[in-house]
């Protein structure tokens, strides 16, 4: 055991508010696994929204474990992985699978589930990385719950219950029959259908242990809303979390009342905050709490002063908006319904309510996009630079790029993604047409985003190569690549609409047909 690790977890929970710590007697044990830092973890509703719901059953002790790069215990008791009943991965990223061998290495758990006897925990896993493809971990873990934990926990948890009574094949046969859960050694004679919940207002999610050492330690988080009704064809979000959901304004207000014990700053957490129909009351009625409020986006259109008003005045600096894309024509491919008159207007409705940093989110790769393209990106980061100008000096625009990566349960699910290259060509000409003008632009890894790509896309094979990666660097993923004889080019081709697709055992809900007459009506435009 390692005391350094112990003596770590012990002061982050000293650090914290809202900790759930629970006696082990007779209770069924859960760690609950973010395979990344505590940083990004402990800044991710859902997981918090997971710990809360497990801890509310008398029957269960849940408790948190994160990857740091060292053999990991648990937060609340700095336990093993190897000491709990079941392991519960939450993953909400593709890149994040790359840290479940190390994981469950760290705690003498065999990789593959076909190596698992009646000794080892029971592996699970869920988010919305899973719940759109979960075939490429499938070899490794032992069943997935596709969908909402909030529709699946409550006929799911009777099961689970049983895990240290039944044997592990007749657990796995009675998890089988849970709407929404899939087991990869069973498989299924029809797709598993991807959970929701009806409504969300019979349950509350916010933040349940609160700390500073996270990216979002100021706030207290709460989701105001789920899903989103826009539909751009390139977003997991819009089709993954149908339908829209909204929370009724007086249980929010009630909702940050109680979080102002904990912090003076409210999070509001949603696919686009701004489309709440009730978000002027909300965001008055939060400043007259006497508390402040920041948000995790705000659409481009519509864009409310009252909203911009309240934000300025809780001192927030950065607003962050997100064309997408430069021109009118691929906005319209990926459905965005903006315009570029939209998009000026909006920064100088920001610049003129005082918020001195802007962001604006762009995507390279986009399908058909050509260098004209970019070119648009610049001239419009030029114009919305000269519109915040206007309105004072010291306004610092930022453009945060991002390559297109193709979402299984998407319209484009089946389309390419560009080559490092020409991603890597068009990146530059970006930074040589804005840097030294006055406009930052920051960019994520091409080349692990192709890796996300091939994660997002994958097929069973994908398993192999992250059992064997010996670590997590771009030239091990593509020996391992190799060694499993998996072809890194696939992801820069086109899946043929005849082809069945790796995640064709899931349905999200929305009809291939559906899918395949988005992408045909993107490519009509």
């Amino acid at each position: 055991m390692d005391w350094k690790t112990i003596g770590e977890a012990r002061e982050r929970l000293a650090k914290e508010e809202g900790s759930i710590i629970k006696d082990w007697g007779g209770k069924t044990s859960i760690a609950l696994v973010y395979p990344n830092s505590y940083f990004l973890g402990m800044s991710n509703l859902g997981f918090h929204a997971i710990y809360g719901l497990l801890n509310k059953d008398d029957r269960i002790v849940c408790e948190r474990v994160f990857w740091e790069g060292a053999e990991p215990v648990s937060l609340e008791s700095q336990r093993p992985l190897e000491d709990f009943d079941i392991i519960s991965f939450s993953l909400s990223y593709e890149l994040d699978y790359l840290n479940i061998p190390r994981l469950l290495k760290s705690g003498g758990i065999p990789l593959f589930t076909s190596e698992r006897s009646e000794h080892h925990p029971l592996v699970i896993a869920g988010g919305a990385a899973v719940t759109a493809n979960p075939e490429p971990i499938a070899s490794l873990i032992d069943c997935f719950a596709i969908g909402e934990g909030e529709a699946i926990l409550p006929r799911m948890i009777p099961v689970l219950l049983e895990v240290s009574a039944s044997a592990r094949h007749e657990l796995l046969a009675e998890l089988a029959k849970v709407p929404g859960i899939y087991v990869p050694s069973i498989g299924n004679d029809t797709p598993t259908v991807r959970q929701s919940a009806k409504t969300i207002d019979d349950f509350v999610t916010g933040s349940v242990a609160l700390t500073p050492d996270t990216e979002l330690g100021d706030l207290y988080l709460i989701e105001i809303a789920r899903g989103c009704s826009w539909g751009c064809r390139f977003c997991l979000a819009g089709f993954h979390f149908r339908p829209v959901r909204y929370r009724p304004v007086a249980t929010l207000l009630e909702q940050a009342k109680q979080g102002s014990k904990y912090r003076r700053r409210m999070g509001l957490v949603s696919a686009a905050v701004s489309d709440h129909p009730q978000i002027e009351e909300l965001v008055t009625g939060i400043r007259k709490l006497g508390v402040d409020f920041s948000v995790s986006s705000l659409r481009i259109k519509p864009l409310s002063d009252i909203v911009l008003s309240g934000l300025a005045d809780s001192g927030t600096r950065t607003v962050a908006l997100a064309p997408e894309a430069g021109s009118e024509r691929l906005r319209q491919i990926i459905r965005k319904r903006i315009s570029e008159d939209d998009i000026l207007s909006a920064v100088d409705k920001v610049a003129g309510h005082g918020l001195r940093q802007i962001k604006l989110y762009f995507m390279i790769g986009l399908p058909t996009e050509e260098d004209e393209d970019i070119s648009d990106i610049v001239s419009l980061a030029l114009a919305a630079r000269n519109i915040a100008g206007k309105r004072g000096s010291g306004i610092q625009l930022t453009l945060n790029v991002t390559p297109f990566v193709p979402k299984a349960g998407t319209p484009f699910q089946w389309l390419p993604m560009a080559r490092a290259d020409a991603l890597k060509r068009r990146l530059g000409m970006l930074k040589k047409g804005l840097s030294n003008k006055g406009i930052e632009v920051k960019a994520d890894s091409i080349e692990w985003a192709l890796i996300q790509g091939t994660l997002s896309r994958g097929d069973s094979r994908i398993g192999g190569v992250i059992a064997n990666l010996p670590r997590v660097s771009l030239s091990a993923w593509q020996k391992a690549m190799e060694r499993a004889g998996v072809d890194s080019e696939s992801i820069h081709l086109e899946i043929p609409a005849s082809e069945q697709l790796p995640w064709s055992m899931i349905d999200s809900g929305i009809r291939t047909d559906h899918l395949r007459t988005e992408i045909e009506r993107a490519f009509q435009i």
